[in-house]
């Protein structure tokens, strides 16, 4: 058998294969050609069960995981389900993490989040910029939990030799989003919105903050392209960035939407209601060097995902 061969033949886990990450990283292995890809639904595997996972793992024995499973939401989910966004991440992690280095997992890649750094970290984000500020209180639990799950993976690796790898990406929309206006982020938000708007023919759509927090946007089949590339080059124990190095204003992507979608109508701005960070920018030289650059410029993204989800709202 060719090293090829045997690679495509390796037995991998993709937990969280239903949501947007974990979803378009298989589409990426099969793509690739990988034929032994192990996927559990949440009615099949609770995650948040510590005997379940150990029970998984010691019976399947994956050689590579992708742990992309989580609760996600945008602002006001994380600033009202706090409790829950904290609790049912760390135990995600924390399970799965432990269960790989129990059976053996060859390697680990663990997906956490561009929030973990400070609020008012110097832009754009580096690597080394984590624990060196207060967080954004708005999304802190689910911060915390990340930010565990990134020292799990280093604290394996120095006291066990487990080679377990982290990656940060940044905004990330594309298919599979979540548009459901009381937990998705604010690129589907907006899309969703401004759709509407110009279905019922709406003079103004109503939208949360100033429109002035400035944001990076990466389509998630670019994101799913580096952790592969991670997972077949990268053994380091530093976590990895994963962004565009690119960023816009609320406001300017809320017109960027405006023309895609068509609609011509006014935007107020509901400056009563949250802002979040003022800005994140991620620093990308690191995975640049590396080998991986995103390819989907931001316009071109939307477009795709606004033709692929606007007959389902």
């Amino acid at each position: 058998m060719s090293e090829i061969q045997r690679e495509l033949e390796t037995k991998v886990y993709v937990a969280g294969h239903r949501g947007m990450v974990g979803s378009a990283i298989v589409r990426k292995l099969q793509n690739e050609g990988f034929k032994n890809i192990l996927t559990r639904t949440r009615s099949e595997l609770d995650l948040t069960n510590q005997q379940a996972v150990f029970d998984f793992f010691k019976e399947e024995k994956p050689q590579h995981v992708y742990l992309a499973a989580a609760k996600v939401g945008g602002i006001h989910a994380n600033n009202v389900y706090r409790a829950q966004f904290l609790y049912e991440n760390l135990m995600i992690e924390a399970n799965i993490i432990h269960a790989a280095w129990l059976h053996g997992v060859e390697k680990l890649l663990f997906l956490g989040s561009s929030c973990i750094y400070p609020k008012m970290a110097e832009q754009p984000l580096v690597e080394e910029a984590l624990l060196t500020g207060p967080l954004e209180p708005t999304n802190e639990p689910y911060a915390i939990a990340k930010i565990a799950g990134i020292k799990l993976c280093e604290t394996y690796r120095h006291q066990y030799g487990a080679n377990f790898i982290s990656a940060m990406p940044t905004n990330l929309y594309g298919p599979g989003d979540n548009y459901d206006l009381e937990t998705s982020h604010v690129l589907p938000a907006l899309l969703r919105k401004i759709h509407t708007a110009k279905v019922n023919g709406e003079d103004e759509v109503h939208l949360w903050g100033t429109g002035s927090p400035q944001r990076e946007f990466l389509h998630v089949d670019d994101l799913a392209i580096a952790c592969v590339h991670l997972m077949d080059t990268y053994d380091g124990e530093d976590w990895v960035n994963v962004g565009t190095g690119v960023d816009l204003s609320i406001r300017a992507l809320a017109e960027m939407i405006c023309e895609v979608v068509g609609y011509t109508g006014r935007l107020a701005w509901d400056t009563s209601k949250p802002d979040g960070t003022p800005r994140k920018l991620m620093d990308v030289s690191r995975i640049n060097a590396l080998g991986w650059k995103a390819q989907i410029e931001l316009r071109d993204g939307i477009e795709r995902v606004y033709s692929e989800v606007k007959d389902t709202f």
